[in-house]
């Protein structure tokens, strides 16, 4: 039976048990726990290096209220970068090209930060959905819009991410069969063909690592907007 190129994105199963499960409960099982001993070792020293100054970039340009979602934002960071990495590894399941699983993390944090504004400065927060100086026949056509593009930002954030990873892996799984199949026909494209292979895994690498990165960052703005 020949195989469909959407199958990789389908959820394995082992003995009737979803394996996104395993998947989901890995990267909290790769990454090292901080020791209470003064000196830790290279990897703990990088990993808190890492984790400080993404912090930094994040809630620089928010107030101290907004300070309280760094390890909520780090931790999804570190969450996503890891599971997008692990599912370039062959033979592995990329949870994060399933919209169901991004949305489930889109929309709360964003409602999160929507519920946050409105209970803090309603009036600034509605003030988002009307502009400042707009002509009176507008407003009720700049309501609707304005509300509308609210609701579209948890669809952007979950579709956004699955979009770019599933047609990286699509991009990957279409030149790596091109190659095996100019092999014996044609070596010398084939052997072409590999080398574009290797450049564009390491961009999805690049990829994976900023789709996390943006993912986070948009939510960052919206809460900025409302703290």
């Amino acid at each position: 039976m020949t195989l469909s190129f959407f199958d990789q994105f389908m959820s394995p199963t082992y003995l009737g048990v979803p394996l996104i499960a395993l998947a989901l409960s890995l990267p909290w099982i790769l990454y090292p726990k901080p020791t209470p001993r003064w000196l830790n070792n290279r990897l703990i020293t990088l990993q808190g290096w890492f984790i400080n100054r993404f912090t930094q970039q994040i809630f620089q340009p928010l107030s101290l209220g907004g300070h309280k979602w760094a390890a909520l934002l780090a931790s999804l960071m570190l969450f996503l970068i890891t599971l997008n990495m692990l599912g370039l590894l062959p033979y592995t399941f990329t949870p994060t090209t399933q919209l169901s699983l991004n949305m489930a993390f889109a929309v709360p944090l964003w409602l999160a930060t929507v519920i946050i504004g409105m209970r803090n400065q309603p009036t600034h927060a509605l003030g988002h959905l009307l502009p400042e100086g707009t002509p009176t026949l507008l407003i009720p056509v700049l309501i609707i819009i304005e509300t509308i593009s609210l609701f579209i930002r948890p669809l952007a954030l979950g579709v956004r991410l699955t979009a770019n990873l599933t047609a990286g892996h699509l991009l990957i799984q279409l030149i790596a069969t091109a190659a095996f199949v100019l092999l014996p026909l044609m070596p010398t494209v084939a052997i072409l063909t590999a080398v574009l292979l290797f450049l564009l895994t390491l961009l999805e690498v690049a990829v994976a690592m900023i789709q996390a990165y943006v993912f986070v960052l948009l939510l960052s703005l919206y809460l900025q907007e409302n703290v």
